[in-house]
């Protein structure tokens, strides 16, 4: 065994002692509520899957009849040759969508957030980022040369003191719209109050809130009322809008034109493909005309949350489909989502590194297209396997 292996044999050996390794369940069916997992059916509750819009008849049949139109690839970055009609018209939608001027597609919203800071932040400029931000905010900062601040998560006592010190050219202030360990929704208004303030520019990573979060689904910017006055917002297609992958970035012409020239991630990646980019704009369309998704998935979220709570289990957050039912011991979460799992309900514990020691939890996710059925069913088996294991 060469030296690589045994140095990272023993560290995976260290990472199943602690209970955290991470297995990866393989499921046997299109994404739904209902899911086959090692041959049974079972209830799932751990995806991203927020409008129930990853199997959708009509998304599928746009998708089928986008290869027929536009091929299956293009084989090229978009400044070569690999920019087509429909590109340009996703880019309108979301940008329409978000009421933003201009709009620009990455594989990811990984990749968008790690092609934006550095792009358009030098060295006399400044950066503010909640320390709950997602890893690809911190990766992405980490590649700027901007002054770099790190505030408490939502205190904005914290973030007004950093930015009252700075005397920086341009101050970004960055938060997830979201925090997705969590389920709490930043306080965006007042976020965009010290914004005006300090001079300074807002940027959003709304992934678990395009969508769905809201009144119509424009994420945590409506849902605080400051749509129109969050500068830039990172975003992706790979959840609530359709669940398949790629990202984006809306933002000023000035902005995006400049990610077009010099962002890393989206010059020396191909585009999207032609059937994710059809199926985008379809599941777009049917946000825009269908605002009873929305009002399901609350609807499922508010019952969810009151029943899990009057059984006996603590959660965070208050009004997010991403309802995270803290254990707090590694282990114990472990064996909760495997006794859930006997019963037919699919979850996953989360423990460190993904969330910090001693904070483990099953992060239930909600969807529009659970029944109120397998919602009663769901807080069944967490009880009866809650009171088994001790935790409730």
């Amino acid at each position: 065994m060469k030296k690589i292996d045994q140095i990272l044999q023993s560290q995976l050996n260290d990472i199943k002692e602690q209970g955290t390794f991470k297995e990866e369940r393989v499921i046997e069916t299109a994404q739904e509520s209902e899911i086959n997992v090692n041959g049974k059916k079972v209830l799932n509750f751990c995806a991203n899957n927020y409008l129930g819009l990853a199997n959708n008849s009509e998304i599928r049949k746009a998708a089928m009849q986008a290869i027929q139109e536009w091929g299956f690839g293009l084989g090229s970055v978009r400044f070569i040759c690999g920019t087509q009609t429909i590109h340009k018209e996703l880019e309108q939608s979301v940008s329409n969508f978000l009421k933003k001027d201009d709009t620009i597609l990455y594989s990811s919203c990984f990749d968008a957030n790690g092609g934006l800071f550095e792009t358009i932040l030098g060295e006399e400029d400044a950066v503010f980022s909640d320390e709950l931000n997602h890893a690809s905010i911190i990766d992405g900062i980490r590649l700027c040369k901007a002054q770099k601040y790190r505030y408490k998560n939502c205190d904005m006592e914290d973030l007004q003191e950093k930015l009252s010190n700075s005397d920086a050219r341009v101050k970004l202030i960055v938060t997830d719209g979201v925090f997705s360990m969590d389920g709490t929704i930043a306080p965006v208004d007042l976020i965009v109050q010290l914004a005006k303030k300090y001079n300074a520019l807002v940027m959003v990573d709304d992934c678990h809130a395009t969508g769905f979060i809201g009144t119509n689904g424009k994420g945590s910017g409506e849902h605080c009322g400051v749509l129109d006055e969050v500068d830039i917002i990172s975003s992706t297609f790979g959840k609530a809008l359709g669940g398949a992958s790629g990202g984006f970035i809306s933002a000023s012409k000035n902005i995006v034109d400049t990610l077009r020239q010099k962002s890393r991630p989206y010059l020396f990646s191909n585009s999207l493909a032609p059937a994710l980019v059809v199926a985008c704009l379809k599941a777009l369309e049917i946000i825009n005309n269908n605002k009873n998704l929305i009002t399901k998935l609350h609807d499922n979220t508010l019952y969810f949350r009151e029943q899990i709570t009057e059984i006996g289990y603590e959660v965070k957050g208050d009004s997010h489909p991403i309802v995270p039912i803290m254990i707090y011991d590694a282990k114990q979460a472990v064996a909760l989502s495997e006794m859930l799992l006997e019963k037919n309900i699919y979850v996953i514990p989360f423990s460190f590194p993904v969330v910090p020691k001693n904070q483990a939890r099953i992060r239930v996710q909600l969807s529009s297209s659970h029944t109120l059925d397998q919602l009663k069913h769901s807080i069944s088996a967490f009880k009866e396997c809650g009171k088994s294991l001790n935790i409730i």
